[in-house]
């Protein structure tokens, strides 16, 4: 069972759905840059619910079911002002002791940045993260044809300057095959949509940003946050992603206090298809560590958070 609510972040109602909980905890979440809460976290919002975790997912400003304009805009300190929001008054909810955050790709990265504020989080878990914008990009560009990447820039630049002038933003896909202008043409970005839009299960998803938000998105790099982390965390990562790397995210790891590290065989979306139950079994147990004992005394004996790495 879950309800809709909202919540204010500078001055936008953004749009979330509660699924209450049962053992105090709350994980709040997201979908992926430019994934709207439905096709982004249901399948794994569903499995903390039934495990006793309240949810509390939510659509970013401009996107989704929020509001805000002009529309599909997605500006990076936006989006972080939306999660603290969200943080705050997921622990307003009834029953809420404890609050985790979760995302993936682009917004694994924020849980990074937002782990290593004074925000009162008891956990948090960065899937697929990309964590390093810069390298990201970098490799992104070997799966562009060299026209498409001109495009791709030119648009950008001009939704930059209509920006300045109040016009409305010109859109690029999320993804795209080689040759075509979009965010990422990956080999597994080409998967996005049929592995978080199953038969076309979220109609509504528009499947497209505002091509100003490119370069923000591509110069953040909330790895620089690892070693600042103030409470634990899981980082999940896919051995073959192509869209947000596995080196960069394990370096980041590897700086980070407090961090388990699981790895899986696949691409940026095994988490969602061959290695979804492992995925969601440890994070479940991650969670259960963390945050529904949170705060108490663990008794001799307990079993503690198995090794994750490999």
């Amino acid at each position: 069972m879950r309800e809709k609510v909202s919540f204010t972040s500078g001055g936008v109602a953004c749009a979330a759905w509660h699924y209450p909980g049962t053992n105090g905890g709350c994980v709040v979440m997201t979908g992926g840059f430019g994934v709207t809460k439905e096709p982004g976290t249901d399948r794994f919002a569903e499995r903390f619910a039934a495990a006793g975790f309240g949810v509390l997912a939510f659509d970013y400003r401009n996107l989704g079911e929020s509001e805000g304009a002009p529309r599909q805009v997605a500006r990076v300190s936006d989006q972080l002002a939306d999660w603290r929001a969200a943080i705050a008054h997921a622990k307003t909810l009834p029953g809420v002791e404890r609050v985790a955050i979760w995302a993936f790709s682009l917004p694994g990265g924020y849980i990074v940045q937002l782990a290593a504020e004074d925000l009162g989080i008891s956990a948090a878990i960065a899937q697929s993260a990309n964590v390093d914008g810069p390298t990201v990009t970098r490799n992104a560009s070997r799966y562009q044809t060299p026209g498409s990447a001109l495009r791709l820039i030119g648009r950008s630049l001009l939704d930059l300057a209509g920006s300045l002038l109040g016009r409305q933003p010109r859109l690029v896909d999320l993804a795209g095959p080689p040759g075509t202008v979009a965010l990422l043409n990956t080999p597994d970005a080409q998967l996005s949509n049929a592995t978080l839009n199953p038969g076309n299960r979220y109609p509504e998803w528009q499947q497209a940003i505002a091509a100003r938000s490119v370069f923000p998105a591509a110069l953040y790099r909330p790895a620089k946050y690892a070693s600042q982390v103030r409470c634990p965390i899981l980082y999940v990562v896919c051995e073959d992603d192509r869209s947000a790397l596995a080196a960069p995210t394990l370096k980041a790891a590897a700086n980070t206090p407090n961090a388990d590290v699981l790895q899986v065989p696949g691409n940026h979306y095994a988490p969602f298809l061959d290695a979804h139950e492992q995925v969601v079994e440890t994070e479940l147990t991650f969670l259960t560590h963390h945050l529904a004992l949170s705060g108490k005394k663990q008794s001799p004996g307990a079993e503690k958070l198995p090794e994750t790495s490999g």
